[in-house]
């Protein structure tokens, strides 16, 4: 009966389809019509079959395959993110199309010191505390080899700029717009986070170091580093500048990798010129500490129309061992007068003590001190021992500004790579001081000490 049944239903539906002669003449769309109309047929064949079989008790049978569908396209891989965020101290954000932007901070806060004979004035006693910076800022990269920089120095009721310029420097070859520090000395170019002691040595601050607006670059390669550039004033100090003054500032650096060991050898030259004339110049570096403002040596103010310094610098490491040295000589040119040339350097030599620990390195200065084992994963943390000599002598053709040696030592500890404590001690001996005792002594020794808490981002 299922047979007859099909067979009448194939027989009342072809009756009503085109015959074949018609056939030969059907339009394309006559044909996609008949088409559609025998699989409707098989369609419902296939539906009476089924329910046939169902109320006669047979089993059904297998459905029809359908004309098989094209598979599905894979879904295309995940765009990368437009903005990708990595942590250094501080999030930074990178996009694909090679733009960064990164806030960069720093905060220190020093307790000092300094034990000098009765009668030398502000030096006597008491413990002072100070924000010795605070910097906040940003620095980033732009596409097409540009790199930014803009930060500031909140610090003791003023607000300073710090680093604030513009590089381009897509190789080995850079060029710098902006304010920043000359290629002056070794102590002076590594940052204020890594230095051995709270305060750099005493010639860097006798001789007036400090950031400059100017135009500068730099070709690095890998054992050889060269600086160069043209610079004014300080930025802080432009609407004061009363002596129109530029400078010519060029350093070189040898720092081959051989092993274990990385060297640096390096030389300086400074020429600065004061256009309207001469103009006061005066040399003197705070006595080891920053917390008190006298001046142990000094040269007082005094005409000067150039300056020349020349620098020699040395330093080893090898795995947690350092030694470093520098020399430094500043001439000072007076129209009328005998021209004098002070001197100053140090000689410094470190340790640290965790197992797996050493003193950074980086582009022709010191960097990081970061622990393998911080405090976060239950180590230690790094620390570092330090002793240097520090020696300054301005005494020269009739200026009398006296000489200042320093015996220091200092303890460095950094429980994580961003948190780090300085703890030093400086035994100062002092000829031809500056401030004499109250009976009028000129040669004598003081005490320092300081604690500095610091982090940085």
């Amino acid at each position: 009966m299922r047979h007859a049944l099909t067979a009448a239903l194939l027989a009342t539906t072809l009756f009503t389809l085109p015959t074949a002669a018609h056939a030969q003449a059907m339009t394309a769309e006559e044909a996609a019509d008949l088409r559609a109309q025998i699989a409707a047929l098989k369609g419902q064949v296939q539906m009476l079959e089924t329910r046939l079989d169902a109320a006669m008790g047979q089993p059904a049978p297998p459905p029809v395959a359908a004309p098989a569908s094209p598979a599905p396209a894979a879904p295309a891989a995940a765009a990368k993110p437009a903005t990708e965020i990595v942590w250094k101290g501080a999030p930074e954000l990178k996009t694909a199309d090679g733009w960064s932007f990164k806030p960069r901070g720093r905060m220190q806060v020093d307790v000092a010191s300094i034990d000098a004979p009765a009668g030398v004035t502000n030096t006597r006693g008491g413990v002072a505390t100070e924000f010795r910076r605070i910097y906040l800022g940003v620095d980033g990269k732009i596409p097409g080899g540009f790199a930014y920089r803009a930060e500031a120095d909140f610090a003791n009721s003023g607000v300073e700029l710090a680093d604030v310029y513009l590089t381009y420097g897509p190789g080995p070859f850079s060029v710098t717009a902006g304010q920043i520090k000359p290629f002056w000395s070794l102590d002076e170019l590594t940052s204020d986070l890594f230095n051995s002691f709270t305060e750099r040595a005493a010639f860097t601050q006798a001789f007036n170091f400090k950031r400059r607006v100017g135009l500068s670059g730099q070709y690095k390669g890998k054992a050889f580093l060269l600086q160069g550039g043209i610079f004014g004033d300080n930025a802080n100090d432009l609407l004061s500048d009363t002596n129109n003054s530029f400078s010519l500032d060029g350093r070189a650096v040898w720092m081959p990798r051989l092993g274990d060991t990385q060297l640096h050898l390096a030389g300086s030259a400074h020429w600065r010129q004061l256009n309207d004339g001469p103009s006061g110049v005066r040399y003197a570096p705070r006595p080891f500490v920053h917390t008190t403002d006298a001046r142990l040596v000094d040269t007082g103010v005094f005409a000067v129309s150039s300056e020349r310094g020349l620098g020699l610098e040395g330093a080893v490491l090898r795995g947690p061992f350092h030694v470093a040295s520098e020399a430094y000589w500043q001439k000072a040119s007076r129209p009328g007068f005998a021209n004098p040339t002070f001197f100053g350097g140090y000689a410094e030599v470190g340790y640290v003590l965790t197992r797996g620990d050493s003193r950074g390195y980086k582009d022709g200065a010191f960097d990081r001190l970061s622990p393998k084992r911080p405090i976060t994963e239950g180590g230690p943390g790094a620390i570092e021992i330090n002793a240097r000599y520090d020696h300054l002598d301005l005494n020269d053709a009739g200026i009398v500004g006296g000489r200042q040696r320093t015996l220091g030592v200092s303890l460095v500890w950094a429980p994580i790579s961003y948190v780090r404590l300085t703890a030093n001690y400086g035994h100062l001996m002092v000829d031809d001081a500056a401030l004499g005792t109250v009976t009028g002594d000129r040669d004598y020794s003081a005490d320092a000490f300081g604690l500095r808490t610091q982090f940085d981002f």
